[in-house]
């Protein structure tokens, strides 16, 4: 369903690109979504900082304060989805960017379809997160592991520390520990957790994952790791205290 139906959505858009800028605005406002545009970065963190919006799409590209420092800027207050814009190839600013919290990032150049897929794709998978929230329990924790899951964060805790989690790496790490020792295909968590189909050159997940390994450590958490399964997806498992 498309949400625009139901109410439209605030699109924050910051892109210097005049005509790109432009026609980003354009074609989203023609699907249903209300769209404020800004033109540098400073500009853009000031009228984030001022009222909410559903999605930020942001170049890392951007004149004066950068999209990258944008990001970091916004994270230390706001947990809205952000979703980077980047040259086709420029893989360092797109790992910097998750690492910062980026939600998710969109290659250029890129169609109006799949802008709007992924927008919609956030959408949802906010959505689903408050109605999650308000149906279902935080899920049980062994008492050996420690591990906590703050479902209001979006993050989990370990020996009083956080792991500062964003929205898309909470929503994995908790859909992995859902289903312990199970293998979860790329194709089901893209779905699942990121509420878009698998494509082989979509790097993503495999970002979140790294980030969520990440963080983890950085908090001391051992007793389970996230594991690559070759060829089939990620596993939850109990780490090999011996290896």
């Amino acid at each position: 369903m498309n949400p625009a139906i139901i109410h439209r959505p605030s699109i924050l858009a910051i892109e210097d690109d005049p005509v790109l800028g432009a026609f980003v605005h354009d074609q989203l406002d023609r699907c249903g979504f209300h769209v404020t545009w800004c033109q540098n970065g400073s500009e853009g963190l000031a009228r984030a900082q001022q009222q909410p919006f559903d999605v930020v799409l942001m170049d890392i590209l951007l004149p004066g304060m950068n999209g990258l420092d944008v990001l970091i800027h916004l994270r230390r207050q706001h947990s809205m989805p952000i979703i980077l814009m980047s040259a086709l190839g420029a893989e360092a600013d797109r790992i910097t960017g998750f690492r910062n919290g980026a939600d998710d990032y969109l290659p250029k150049p890129f169609s109006v379809d799949e802008l709007k897929v992924r927008i919609e794709a956030i959408l949802r998978r906010v959505e689903l997160e408050r109605r999650f929230n308000m149906a279902v329990p935080a899920p049980a924790m062994p008492a050996q592991d420690e591990l906590t899951f703050d479902e209001g964060l979006c993050d989990v805790g370990f020996a009083g520390k956080s792991a500062q989690l964003t929205r898309s790496e909470y929503r994995l790490l908790e859909t992995l520990w859902r289903s312990p020792e199970d293998v979860l295909s790329k194709p089901f968590l893209y779905q699942h957790v990121l509420q878009r189909g698998y494509s082989q050159h979509d790097r993503s997940l495999d970002m979140h994952i790294s980030q969520i390994r990440r963080k983890l450590k950085a908090i001391g958490y051992e007793a389970r790791q996230v594991r690559t399964v070759w060829g089939k997806g990620y596993v939850l498992t109990a780490a090999d205290l011996d290896g």
